[in-house]
């Protein structure tokens, strides 16, 4: 017989907030100071679909929802990154700081091309 081993839960109290904001969705990811994740949550998961999952609204619930499970391990601070022209940019910040997890910092860090690749050609509707 195998016996699974049983999953070990870490206490961290301190971390690293990634937000992803696209236009399409919110995805707020909590690392250790190495880097390896210990919780994710995104609009999507946090029950919003379709074009729902843009709104402000669904990145806040989304924040909150990622904040509460990293608070269970033990998580007190946080720096934040923000990547991406999505519209939860805002919300997302202002719910992790409202589900008691102090922020030491935020940080932009999208990805700005220094006259890179060629652009694609705009839209025309």
């Amino acid at each position: 017989m195998a016996y699974q081993k049983k999953k070990v839960k870490r206490t961290v109290s301190r971390g690293i907030a990634f937000i992803q904001a696209s236009f399409n969705n919110t995805i707020i990811t909590i690392t250790d100071t190495t880097g390896a994740t210990i919780c994710w949550e995104s609009s999507g998961s946090a029950g919003f679909k379709g074009s729902r999952k843009s709104y402000p609204f669904s990145a806040q619930m989304a924040a909150r929802a990622c904040a509460e499970k990293a608070s269970k391990l033990g998580v007190k601070e946080v720096d934040v990154n923000v990547k991406g022209p999505g519209g939860g940019r805002e919300s997302a910040v202002r719910a992790l700081k409202e589900a008691g997890i102090n922020i030491r910092s935020i940080t932009d860090i999208t990805p700005l091309p220094h006259n890179g690749c060629r652009p694609k050609g705009r839209r025309r509707v």
